[in-house]
């Protein structure tokens, strides 16, 4: 199997157990992430080599979202035994070719047959300064909310989708990282837009104790995308932040938009054209929602 390389994995397939250095000075990073066929892609919309793509993305992602740096991916898979080698194949062809742009190793896994349907749970771990990885907990009253490039694009192709519209897959999403490591030291706060800017959002405020008001208007819609989509649609996997520094219109390539203010108390409103405000309720995705 192709592998990137990453200085700081001693060892990774072929032993029992990978052998990360630790750079001096700094942290580690660890997410993990279930995607399941069904809930989180479907083969019949997506090639495999997209899903592959998909399954590492939502591991880099969050490490962007903590201003860190990738250094190697572990990926357990479990595959129906209808599934063809050549689907596997092209799997991880997409999946290694995102690793090997932000120069991640595939360090491990494993490989299980499913009784039903692809299950691929991937753990990427990070680094970042000691004491600088960024965080949900610090925005404070006054700070600006920002968000970098576009919100709902993801969402309009899916319902593009479940409308029997053919799967498009131009310019699939790339983690922020560079850009998550440009905002160490500004943004007192941070999370990937995940699971809908309205959720993500609700995770800041929940973890800092602030409220929010977000300008409508202000929001950057993705073409083809509605603003109810770019607010609740999820899977955009730009960088949602607050800081109360100035903040220049590009980090690190990425399109910024201020588009609110953090708030006294856990409310979130939303503000329309006509200063008319309502409050947001998180409706992205939340896991076990009745």
């Amino acid at each position: 199997m192709a592998r990137t390389g990453h200085p700081q994995v001693r060892a990774g397939i072929g032993d029992d157990a990978a052998v990360l250095a630790v750079r001096p000075g700094y942290e580690l990073l660890v997410t993990t992430d279930f995607s399941l066929e069904g809930m989180h892609f479907r083969r019949d919309w997506y090639p495999a080599g997209v899903i592959g793509h998909r399954c590492l993305l939502r591991g880099l992602s969050d490490i962007a979202a903590m201003g860190g740096e990738p250094i190697a991916a572990f990926l357990s898979l479990a595959l129906p035994e209808s599934v063809k080698q050549r689907w596997v194949d092209e799997f991880f062809k997409g999946l290694l070719g995102l690793a090997k742009r932000y120069g991640v190793n595939l360090a491990g896994g494993d490989v299980a047959q499913s009784p039903k349907g692809v299950v691929a749970d991937v753990v990427v771990v990070g680094q970042a300064p000691k004491g600088e990885a960024l965080r949900r907990s610090g925005a404070r009253v006054g700070d600006g909310v920002y968000v970098t490039g576009l919100l709902g694009g993801a969402a309009a192709e899916i319902q593009r989708l479940r409308g029997r519209g053919r799967p498009r897959h131009a310019g699939l999403a790339e983690p922020r990282i560079a850009a998550g490591q440009a905002l160490r030291g500004v943004a007192s706060a941070c999370i990937d837009v995940s699971d809908g800017l309205s959720t993500d959002l609700s995770h800041i405020s929940e973890e800092s104790g602030v409220g929010a008001v977000i300008e409508a208007e202000a929001v950057p819609v993705a073409k083809g995308a509605t603003l109810d989509l770019a607010l609740h649609g999820g899977e955009d996997y730009e960088l949602l932040f607050t800081s109360g520094k100035p903040v220049p219109e590009k980090v690190a390539g990425a399109k910024v938009t201020l588009i609110g203010e953090v708030t006294p108390g856990k409310r979130m409103e939303l503000v329309d054209a006509g200063g008319k405000r309502r409050r947001l309720e998180p409706a992205g995705w939340e896991h076990f929602r009745e």
